[in-house]
């Protein structure tokens, strides 16, 4: 059963869902919560490497990872991060999300900008029960124009989905939970797989 607005606001009330900062009333509608995009990117820098070898070993990924994807990208308060046609990007949410063991979060992007060409993530939908941390998106300029992006806009809607009962391994208690706890953009950990 997917919330609706007035229960994500009581879920928020009694602090069983935590989002930071916390949204305005307004941005909780329907069945989503709208979420805004930081002032955090990272890109591709290095396009001189061939391709990926995914099947390498650990080292071997791990090294091409850092040759490959830039450091961190802070912008200031107006500042815009341009994406040019058939580039990708990550970027990240302004919110941090904390999810009981017994909710899981279903990432959309904006009609209006995926009418642009912006495709907000390739493919990490799913938002796991007992995730925490802001989440990372998976730009891409799928159009044939530039698109300017702007820290604090609009970016993505949340909604959240109540599970017949809560998970016996939730994401804050696996092994392998690459990306919790996350407030700067982490590039793939493939090389943990």
């Amino acid at each position: 059963m997917r919330l609706s607005d007035e229960d994500v606001k009581l879920w928020l009330n009694k602090k069983k869902l935590v989002i930071t900062p916390r949204p305005k009333d307004n941005c909780i509608h329907g069945i989503t919560v709208d979420l805004t995009l930081s002032n955090r990117f990272r890109t591709l820098k290095n396009r001189s490497i061939a391709f990926i070898n995914l099947n390498a070993s650990k080292k071997n990924i791990n090294k091409t990872l850092s040759k490959i994807m830039s450091n961190e990208i802070i912008l200031k308060k107006q500042q815009p991060f341009f994406l040019q046609p058939g580039a990708f990007a990550l970027a990240m949410t302004q919110e941090e999300l904390t999810l009981p063991n017994n909710l899981v979060g279903w990432l959309d992007g904006k009609s209006s900008l995926a009418r642009l060409g912006l495709m907000i993530h390739a493919t990490s939908h799913r938002i796991d029960p007992g995730w925490k941390g802001n989440i990372v998106l998976e730009f891409f300029n799928s159009g044939n124009i530039v698109l300017a992006v702007y820290p604090g806009m609009f970016i993505a809607a949340i909604s959240f989905e109540k599970l017949s009962k809560p998970v016996k391994t939730p994401y804050n208690s696996r092994i392998n939970a690459k990306y919790f706890g996350q407030r700067n953009i982490i590039s793939s950990r493939i090389n943990q797989d």
